[in-house]
């Protein structure tokens, strides 16, 4: 029997109807009040911080902190996140934290990845919310150490007046209160239309990130890197990397690369709201990408050639070469760093320590860019 001859399982009827009646509402609702009434600056305003307030909760929160344990964060961070976590209606922390270490375990596989790519873009956008697959269950077995959060607790038992007051209550309230904020359009605004845009975006990193965009780091499994996927995601998008090096805070690796979400860890941390933040080191990621290169090279080499044993011998050689000189450089880095922190050389010795690790620096540098033009070429 195929596995698409195998009976579905049911459909989970609230969440059906839920994902289906609330883009409605957002769509209509929004369009017909926005040419009747008009939509005021002040309720704009709220729905940029409620779209960032609830957004930041999953990627921050959800998933960096307490799916992946990336860094540790001050009870009044962990109390935003699990708040407005419950107001982006993505289920508890603790489904959505097991779910999560779920697919990262079995990432691709079929039957036990959560919402496994290979079962298609629109299963892993949607699909494994609407009905009662292996997501969704209280096997808490793989997140016993988020069980002893009280916060999460807490919002694990009130999840649901949790999500009903931050997306009916508060919204209408603030439109009471606020000069300038009218209840409906509070409501439609940062109530519905919010919420429709936080599910997708965020069910983007699901299916889009793992269907479109590269693989500089790995390709194991079908995480992709996508700037332009960030712009939504809240810098989720380069997901390549995430999926190497789970336990890194980042997602983006360069300063410059779009991830809010490091951004605002990293911010946090500067004023005592977060501490341990975890990095991958330079040489771990180094060798990752010139691993993917070499595979890549390897791979556009035609067997069929008349010189394809010649050719990857030599490039194999190279690879050899490039290696050793990464690992000189950074073992030397890591020598002379040491030296000087626990200052336990005299100051010549440190000096040649230091003078060893720009000599191997500057090598490593030569050797780099020569790799990178020889797999560039490679065919």
């Amino acid at each position: 029997m195929t596995r698409e001859a195998v009976e579905k399982p049911p459909l989970q009827w609230v969440n059906f109807l839920f994902l289906t009646i609330s883009p409605l509402v957002a769509v209509i609702g929004s369009i017909w009040y926005g040419l009747n009434y008009g939509f005021q600056p002040m309720e704009w305003v709220f729905f940029v911080l409620f779209m960032w307030f609830t957004g930041i909760s999953i990627t921050g929160g959800y998933h960096r902190l307490w799916s992946h344990k990336t860094h540790k964060a001050h009870f009044v961070v962990r109390l935003f996140y699990a708040f407005f976590g419950a107001c982006s209606v993505q289920n508890s922390v603790f489904h959505w934290a097991s779910d999560h270490r779920n697919h990262h375990k079995y990432v691709d596989d079929w039957d036990k990845d959560p919402y496994s790519a290979k079962r298609g873009f629109f299963f892993s956008h949607i699909g494994w919310i609407y009905r009662k697959y292996s997501a969704g269950t209280d096997d808490f077995s793989n997140i016993k150490d988020l069980l002893k959060d009280p916060i999460l607790r807490f919002q694990d038992k009130y999840y649901v007046p949790l999500a009903i007051f931050s997306n009916v209550a508060l919204p209408l309230g603030i439109g009471y209160i606020v000069p300038g904020c009218d209840p409906i359009g509070m409501l439609l605004l940062s109530g519905f239309v919010r919420l429709v845009l936080n599910h997708h975006f965020t069910f983007f990193i699901n299916s889009l990130a793992h269907i479109w965009g590269t693989q500089p780091y790995s390709d194991k499994d079908t995480s992709r890197d996508n700037p332009i996927l960030s712009l939504v995601t809240y810098g989720e998008g380069y997901h390549n990397f995430h999926h190497r090096f789970q336990s890194d805070y980042r997602n983006g690796l360069n300063w410059y690369d779009f991830d809010p979400s490091k951004w605002t860890i990293f911010l946090l941390s500067k004023i005592g709201l977060a501490s341990g933040l975890k990095r991958t080191s330079k040489h771990k990621i180094e060798v990752a990408i010139a691993d993917m290169q070499f595979e890549k090279a390897l791979s556009k080499i035609d067997n069929e050639h008349h010189s394809f044993e010649e050719i990857t011998t030599q490039l194999k050689e190279k690879y050899n070469e490039y290696i050793t000189i990464l690992e000189a450089h950074y073992a030397s880095k890591k020598e002379w760093l040491i030296a000087k922190k626990e200052d336990c050389l005299s100051s010549v010795e440190i000096s040649a320590l230091r003078e060893r690790y720009l000599e191997l620096k500057e090598n490593f540098r030569i050797e780099r860019l020569n790799w990178n033009q020889l797999v560039a070429t490679a065919a």
